[in-house]
């Protein structure tokens, strides 16, 4: 899926464990396939040429995904929407070369297609239709943390009770360590990514990151996120980090990026309505701010 997947499991022998993963491991392959926008016999593909054209029929498990993306991009209020394949990205490369922002309105112009309310599912046909000619969705801000989801459940029905399934730090755990306490999950360090900032003790729950410190550029001073505000088109700016903990890394991973999006004060507002989600944001002042059901220790 583009990015590195790690499995641990805790298991009687290593030929049950080692059976386990490769079953994980052909999950995720077949999620690969239903969802990545880079096969032309992808279900997400054939929505896209499709686009303001005809209705696709689908997959139940791909509608029921697409189902679930949409209701993110509601409460989000558009912060997340997985039409934002649509963007046109020439006007981003943040490299070296990036010295201004694009123009507000050559930004706006290139967001144009996006926007989550012209999805149109036929529930009863189980179709997809985008409606307008150009539009492209895909799964890049939830497609992991689903794959990481179906990936543990497959561990779990092949006899692993105890885990962690890493979709490249979209993570998943279940049951306990050896000495039986809970996995130790740590967050990184938006300034050095190499070591963690703070820990976290989880048990059969999910936690994902979305950060600016991978990919981002600074212009008079300013640091911009690689991620584009699809409201605007212009990158944003103010959050360092988000974390987000619940147990399911598919809503963990939906919920991470839009928080960036959303800004450190509407972004917890968001979060502290939600049952069982909890979240930790680090702005670029390296300020820390928690959702109210996290008790945070210096």
């Amino acid at each position: 899926m583009g990015n590195r997947f790690e499995f641990t499991v805790i298991a009687d022998d290593e030929d049950s464990a080692n059976c386990a993963i490769d079953l994980a491991v052909e999950e995720v392959r077949r999620i690969e396939y239903l969802l990545t926008t880079f096969s032309n016999f992808s279900e997400t593909h054939k929505i896209n040429e499709a686009a303001g054209l005809a209705p696709v029929k689908v997959s139940p498990e791909v509608f029921e995904l697409m189902e679930r993306a949409i209701k993110i991009s509601a409460i989000t209020d558009g912060a997340f929407d997985i039409t934002y394949g649509s963007i046109d990205k020439s006007l981003w490369n943040f490299d070296l070369t990036m010295k201004s922002l694009p123009d507000a309105q050559v930004a706006l112009q290139s967001v144009s297609l996006i926007d989550y309310r012209n999805i149109i599912l036929n529930r009863e046909a189980q179709t997809v239709l985008l409606k307008n000619k150009g539009m492209r969705i895909g799964f890049g801000g939830i497609g992991k943390g689903y794959a990481a989801d179906k990936a543990m459940k497959v561990l779990k029905n092949a006899g692993i009770k105890s885990g962690i399934v890493n979709a490249a730090g979209d993570l998943v755990t279940c049951g306990r360590q050896l000495n039986g306490e809970a996995w130790t999950v740590g967050i990184a360090d938006p300034d050095q990514t190499s070591r963690p900032f703070s820990a976290l003790n989880v048990s059969n729950m999910a936690i994902a990151t979305s950060g600016n410190y991978e990919k981002f550029v600074t212009i008079n001073g300013k640091r911009y996120s690689h991620t584009i505000d699809p409201k605007t088109g212009l990158p944003v700016s103010g959050i360092k980090s988000v974390s987000v903990i619940c147990p399911s890394a598919e809503l963990a991973d939906a919920l991470a990026t839009p928080i960036v999006v959303m800004g450190v004060k509407v972004g917890l507002n968001l979060i502290n309505q939600m049952h069982q989600v909890a979240c930790i944001i680090i702005d670029d002042q390296d300020q820390l701010f928690a959702s109210k059901n996290i008790n945070l220790k210096y």
